[in-house]
């Protein structure tokens, strides 16, 4: 494998050319005795957006090595040189940027934490369009294989996200193939769920199929959060009685700021707690208070399942090293207020 200058090339030749900076992909490179561009190629337009941003949170500026606005435009711009399907707006302190389904901006985002980038992130959207003065929504063809014992599941799942099965099939191997269309809004957080109910052994695939008038926003159903109120390092002591509420995302020795969701909640309304709370070193002494701390082990999520968790008034905060959920309302009162009157 080598390189080699040649004066001409013919089809099939694999070639690299310079001084063409203006070029992009797609474009076609002429002669001006005969300037016809080759059909270029129509891309799918973006059916997801998320807000990308600078880290607006008190523990900002600690893990990351690129952490201003300025600088994540330039990333996203250098992005939108290879990666075509992207599109970027500017959105306040950050971008809006959409893409082509939830894995393509979560690779987006993965890929900049490890390039030392540090941001938050918002919920992602879907991207709406208006088609002869109605507005119509993207759905897309989902394919589902699992087991037998997993179909149930699957239908239960499919049927609270409002999918329609167009087809179902035994393969010969014995699993079972559904074929569903679904709108591209109930697709978000589909993979983990069914990744959960299946014990990891669901193939799905989607691709998209077009566009259909909205009828009705899809409303992902959630319970309630854990929001520490108070700032500093997590104790066991504080998290022995906060686990009896829910489930817990964080370990003892944690970094926490008031506003940051710490755990998922056993009942529908969000919870404020104080996971720092220490145990007070005094002479009294009870049976109940001597025993040993056992702690739950914590759920650790990953980043999709993070994108997935996050509600309208939630943002992620992504690190080279961590990965928090908070409020974008970090105060309590203000929050509570904020809800009152929306």
């Amino acid at each position: 494998m080598g390189k080699e200058e040649v004066q001409e090339a013919i089809a099939g030749d694999i070639v690299a050319l310079t001084g063409v900076s203006g070029a992009s992909i797609g474009d076609t490179i002429a002669t001006g005795e005969n300037p016809k561009p080759l059909p270029t190629i129509e891309l799918e337009a973006p059916t997801l957006s998320i807000y990308i941003g600078p880290n607006t949170s008190p523990l900002k500026g600690r893990e990351g090595e690129f952490t201003t606005s300025r600088q994540i435009a330039e990333r996203l711009e250098r992005e939108l040189e290879t990666n075509i399907a992207l599109k970027i707006q500017p959105d306040g302190l950050g971008y809006k940027v959409s893409g082509r389904g939830e894995l393509h901006l979560s690779v987006l985002i993965e890929t900049m934490r490890r390039e030392g980038y540090e941001l938050e992130a918002g919920r992602p959207e879907v991207v709406y369009r208006e088609i002869d003065g109605v507005k119509c929504e993207p759905i897309e063809d989902l394919t589902i294989e699992v087991s037998a014992e997993f179909v149930g599941a699957v239908s239960q799942e499919l049927g609270i996200r409002r999918a329609e099965l167009k087809t179902q099939e035994i393969t010969t191997s014995g699993t079972t193939r559904f074929v569903y269309e679904i709108s591209t809004a109930a697709l978000i957080g589909l993979r983990n769920n069914l990744l959960t109910e299946t014990k990891g052994t669901v193939i799905m695939s989607s691709i998209p199929s077009g566009y259909r008038p909205l009828e009705g926003k899809y409303k992902p159903e959630r319970n309630g959060a854990l929001i520490s109120f108070e700032s500093g390092v997590s104790t066991a002591y504080a998290l022995d009685s906060a686990q009896a509420r829910g489930t817990l995302f964080i370990p003892p020795g944690a970094d926490v700021y008031q506003g940051m969701i710490v755990g998922l909640s056993n009942k529908k309304e969000d919870i404020d707690i104080n996971v720092c709370r220490e145990k007070q070193l005094t002479n009294m002494r009870t049976h109940a208070s001597d025993g040993a701390i056992q702690l739950t082990p914590y759920t650790q999520l990953s980043l999709e399942q993070c994108l997935d968790f996050l509600l309208d008034d939630e943002l992620l905060e992504v690190t080279p090293k961590s990965l928090r959920l908070r409020k974008r309302q970090l105060d309590p009162i203000k929050r509570k207020r904020e809800a009152r009157n929306g």
